[in-house]
């Protein structure tokens, strides 16, 4: 039985290319251009690293200070609604 790859999709060219995040956002994840992806996972590293997911409601996220410039001042916002705020502050 030959072996294939797991999966024959290969990632959008959008998600690939670098993207800049502008000063709030660079706080959270540094300065240097790096595409969605990347961006999203740093940011779920932050999020992890500072203990940041909230305890009941996992899908939510309680913003520090830093988060709170990225989120446009809330509190707490949900995992949607926080790829939508974070792809705003890329160019």
């Amino acid at each position: 039985m030959a072996t294939t790859t797991k999966s024959g999709r290969k990632p959008s060219a959008a998600f690939m290319k670098p993207m800049t995040p502008d000063a709030a956002l660079a706080e959270v994840i540094g300065a240097k251009a790096m595409p969605r992806t990347e961006v999203t996972k740093k940011i779920w590293a932050y999020i992890k690293k500072n203990n940041l997911q909230d305890k009941k409601n996992k899908r939510m996220i309680n913003a520090d200070d830093n988060l709170k410039k990225v989120f446009g001042g809330k509190a707490q916002v949900n995992m949607f609604e926080m790829t939508k705020l974070v792809n705003k502050r890329l160019s």
